[in-house]
């Protein structure tokens, strides 16, 4: 099962005299980077919601943003009264002596520096374990997004992986005439710019096993098609997070893919690398989404 990197989760919940509302994004990302919007009524909690954030999500590029809406009797708000009194007295005196109404003096004295200020309350542990099963809910539910968007990516590339091992086995049906065809031409320019009688034939030999043996591909494509399954195998193992490792296993089966290209001289062969190398450049675009 493979999952993929971006995915949405929401939830909301009222809880007592508050509502929790949390909303998660995910993009792509090398590591887990998360960017944390919270009410400050969860200031002491944050250091645990991060982790709860990392051990869920693991790794992507995450936007969480949380907030809390007071219902009722709360009180998000602290109004200081002892200072508005005083505000009130010495403005209540002035206008006794300047013989101003004071009728409409709460709004403005409401406006004085420190008469309101945000409520210091912070969530209690019993509210927070309410809120964090609305986090975990939200998580839950970008998780969900991330396995059927991830099974969607799997099969994309699987198909990849397939048909780079189709275009592998054709290249081993064009390796014996590939070798053949090799000889004759090395043999013929000989003949042409040597002459026949000049050519040392037991040189020749030794010197043309060197070479086949240089330009063998026999052991790349062991190894490409062993990569290649063990891709497969990959795919369908219950780890959570395994992009990295797909991506550095794509790695090495465009390693084998190259080196035999380099070593190919045959056109034949040479289209079915071009034909790899396509697809193989797709799966990498595609492994980047993956967790």
């Amino acid at each position: 099962m493979l999952k993929s990197m971006t995915g949405f989760g929401r939830a909301e919940q009222m809880v007592g005299d508050k509502t929790f509302f949390v909303e998660i994004k995910a993009l792509n990302g090398k590591q887990f980077e998360l960017q944390l919007k919270s009410s400050p009524l969860l200031k002491s909690f944050e250091f645990e919601i991060r982790n709860i954030l990392q051990a869920q999500l693991v790794r992507g590029s995450i936007d969480c943003y949380i907030s809390i809406k007071h219902n009722g009797t709360a009180k998000p708000v602290v109004i200081n009264t002892d200072l508005i009194k005083s505000y009130y007295n010495q403005i209540n005196q002035l206008a006794i002596d300047l013989k101003i109404d004071t009728n409409s003096v709460l709004s403005s004295l409401l406006r004085l520096p420190e008469v309101v200020s945000p409520s210091t309350e912070i969530l209690n542990q019993q509210d927070f374990e309410a809120f964090k099963k609305v986090l975990l809910t939200a998580i839950d539910e970008l998780n969900t997004h991330r396995i059927e968007e991830g099974a969607s990516l799997e099969k994309d590339l699987l198909d990849r992986i397939s048909k780079i091992q189709e275009q592998e086995e054709a290249i081993l049906k064009f390796e014996p005439n590939r070798k053949v065809r090799i000889k004759e031409e090395i043999n013929k320019l000989l003949n042409e710019h040597v002459g026949k009688e000049n050519i040392d034939n037991n040189r020749m030999e030794q010197e043309l096993i060197y070479y086949m043996e240089k330009i063998d591909i026999h052991e790349e494509q062991i190894r490409l098609k062993q990569h290649c399954e063990y891709f497969k195998e990959m795919l369908a193992e219950n780890e959570v997070s395994k992009g990295k490792k797909l991506s550095f296993l794509l790695q090495e089966i465009g390693r084998e893919i190259n080196t035999t290209g380099s070593k190919a001289y045959d056109i034949d062969i040479q289209k079915c690398v071009v034909a790899m190398k396509d697809e193989l450049e797709k799966a990498k675009e595609q492994v980047l989404n993956a967790l």
